[in-house]
Parts: structure tokens; C-alpha cells; sequence
């Protein structure tokens, strides 16, 4: 007999399982047995909760994207201007919880497979358009192109924090200001 109450504390421990797994391997080349194993639990019922290791890691991928939705909530519930929202979006992107080993190494899995996946392809384009869709709304009071530079601090952002992710030269801070002072420059480049 199940036990009741257990099924969303087993997931969230597979979950933080992929993640750590993943960062260990710094690929997807894991398996699920490893997973479950590092989550205490057997293969079988890792299989039973998400079907596969695919699934498994989007649902550690969607884990991931919602604390990095809460952290940009959070810094936009004390953005007072448009341009405080922008640089809140910027912020909560080059936040320390996304700098973690199986955070970064899951991150560079999802845009590796989103070139062949459909659903890694979903979540990949959802991330995105919400970037976008959220430096539009906070650029459009004060720049003539919000879209535009919306676009090109999203690609930033990703660049930076690929760059940030993957040198041992550029930390994260580091990237944070660059971007920071990108939107300036943009802001004043638009006047």
C-alpha cells in the first residue's frame, strides 16, 4: 500500500537528485538508477513518478526555471521605476542559486537537447519569450524600441551567463554589472 503524502516529497527529492547528478557529470549522461540512488529511493519508483530520465529532467529543468521566476518576483515587488524593473530582471538572472554546479550543467543540457527535443525545445522557448515579454513591459514607459532591446538583453543575459557559467575569468557578478551597464547604455543611446 502507498504511502499517502509521499508522492511530492519523493519527487522533489528525484528532482534535487537530477540536478546534483547532473552537476556532478556535467552532462545528462546519467542515469536513472544513479538518480534515484542519490535520492534514496529505487529505479523503479523513479520510473514510477516520471516515466524516464527525460521527463526527470524536465520537470528538475522546471524546478530550476520556477526559483529563477520567483527570485525575478521577488526584485520586481520592490522595483519602484521602469528602469528599476529592467535592471531587477537583470539582476535576479545572475542570481547565486543559478551559478550552482547542477544548476549551470542543467542549463547547458537544456539548450544542448533543445535542438532535438521538442518539449527541452517548450520549455527552452518559454523561458525565453518570458524574458523577453518582461524586459519589454519594463523598458516600454522609457525606450522608443522596447522590443528591440528587450531582445538584445535577453541575448546578452544568456550570453553573459554562459560565459559566467563557463569561465573561470568572469564571475557572476562580473556579468551582472556588464549587463547593468548595457541597459544604460541603451536607455541613453534611445533618448
Amino acid at each position: 500500500m502507498p504511502k499517502v503524502g509521499m508522492e511530492p516529497i519523493r519527487r522533489s527529492a528525484l528532482v534535487k537528485a537530477t540536478i546534483a547528478e547532473i552537476g556532478e557529470a556535467q552532462s545528462l549522461d546519467v542515469t536513472v538508477s544513479q538518480i534515484a540512488k542519490r535520492a534514496g529511493m529505487s529505479s523503479a519508483l523513479a520510473h514510477h513518478y516520471f516515466g524516464g530520465k527525460n521527463q526527470i529532467f524536465l520537470a528538475a529543468m522546471r524546478h530550476i526555471l520556477s526559483e529563477y521566476a520567483a527570485g525575478v518576483r521577488e526584485r520586481l515587488a520592490t522595483a519602484r521605476t521602469p528602469h528599476d524593473r529592467a535592471a531587477a530582471i537583470i539582476v535576479a538572472s545572475f542570481d547565486d542559486t543559478g551559478f550552482h554546479p547542477g544548476t549551470i550543467s542543467a542549463w547547458m543540457t537544456l539548450y544542448a537537447h533543445a535542438r532535438t527535443n521538442p518539449e527541452t525545445r517548450r520549455l527552452l522557448t518559454a523561458y525565453q519569450s518570458r524574458l523577453r515579454s518582461n524586459l519589454t513591459h519594463a523598458l516600454r514607459p522609457i525606450s522608443p524600441q522596447p522590443e528591440g532591446e528587450a531582445d538584445t538583453l535577453a541575448a546578452l543575459i544568456d550570453g553573459l551567463y554562459l560565459r559566467a557559467a563557463l569561465s573561470d575569468n568572469v564571475s557572476a557578478a562580473e556579468a551582472m554589472t556588464r549587463a547593468l551597464y548595457t541597459l544604460d547604455l541603451l536607455l541613453k543611446a534611445g533618448r
